[in-house]
């Protein structure tokens, strides 16, 4: 079984949706998301954008990456947008570090309206990009197993 593990910062909106997305292309992934600073909630707008995706990540709560530390993973994603922000770098076992950068949606601005916009831009791309690692790593990955 593939081990993933994906991070940003506060572990509300963009790793949240990348593990919704993960789950869903294949349900037999162990995948989990953490944070260095976890925020309080994961972020109302992304439970909203991944709900209209059918995927439903209400029950997600952010954590920290702290308890993962002592584990093992197969892949480890950082998701923050490298230009804005200094990405977590996970310690622990890991046999390959990727970075796919997004936009934090959480940083928004306007009407409710532009900020949801943001919101499915970020969700979509995280979609296309990790449909992408899924298809070009894991599905490669296990054909060969």
């Amino acid at each position: 079984m593939t081990k993933i593990l994906i991070l940003c910062t506060g572990n509300s909106c963009r790793s949240q949706m990348a593990e919704g997305f993960l789950k869903s292309f294949d349900p037999t992934l162990e995948v989990y998301s953490a944070g260095t600073a976890p925020a309080e909630r994961v972020h109302p707008k992304a439970v909203q954008v991944m709900a209209e995706e059918g995927i439903d990540i209400r029950k997600n709560y952010p954590k920290s990456v702290d308890q993962f530390i002592d584990q093992s993973f197969d892949y480890v994603i950082t998701v923050c947008d490298a230009a804005k922000e200094s990405c977590p770098v996970f310690t622990g076992n890991v046999k390959h570090r990727l970075h796919i950068g997004f936009e934090d949606p959480a940083e928004a601005t306007g009407t409710e309206e532009e900020i949801l916009a943001v919101f499915r831009k970020v969700r979509d791309e995280i979609k296309r990009d990790f449909r992408r690692f899924y298809e070009d790593v894991i599905q490669k990955e296990q054909q060969e197993d």
